[in-house]
């Protein structure tokens, strides 16, 4: 699991860097113009999400046969890469209709943006827990007794600082709500 993790810890590092500078721009909702502001930092952050491929040992056919913690991991990892990519195809669909489509379909995306916004916020937070669950998932199978040098407590701690909410959570939380 470690090894996955490792895998991804670059791509995923950049989806982060991608997100923070779009929800600089749409922590709050949309900006009333979005094409000069929102618009490419969002579709940048949707290809980032695109991108991001996830290990082999993480996907669910796979990780339908782990046991312990490394199935709370791939879960983790799962949740966050889906709802991400996801949310910012979402964003980038309703700025489409803001700014091309009627003005019902525009009324509708503005209103309802902000589920996509929380969507990202959701993905965020769940990529921010893995580091805790990769230190207790450590702790409760023994730690550095049992791993030795496969994998040291320095590497895990390592890997759960990429993985932790200094890392990857959003700040601030969605300023807006739904139909707002």
């Amino acid at each position: 699991m470690s090894r996955a993790l490792t895998s991804v810890e670059g791509p995923v590092a950049s989806e982060v860097a991608a997100t923070k500078r779009a929800w600089r721009v749409v922590a709050n909702g949309l900006p009333a113009d979005t094409s000069p502001s929102a618009r490419p930092v969002v579709q940048a952050a949707a290809e980032s999400s695109a991108r991001l491929v996830v290990p082999a040992l993480l996907e669910e056919p796979t990780a339908a046969s782990l046991t312990g913690p490394g199935s709370g991991l791939a879960g983790l990892f799962q949740s966050y890469s889906r709802l991400s990519e996801r949310a910012w195809q979402l964003i980038d669909a309703m700025i489409e209709q803001i700014e091309h489509g009627s003005s019902v379909a525009a009324r509708f995306a503005r209103a309802n943006v902000a589920l996509y916004l929380e969507s990202v916020y959701d993905a965020h937070f769940t990529l921010a827990q893995i580091g805790k669950a990769l230190r207790a998932g450590y702790r409760r199978l023994g730690g550095p007794a049992v791993f030795g040098t496969a994998l040291s407590q320095a590497e895990v701690d390592a890997l759960a600082d990429a993985y932790s909410e200094a890392a990857d959570r959003l700040h601030p939380h969605v300023g807006v709500r739904l139909g707002s």
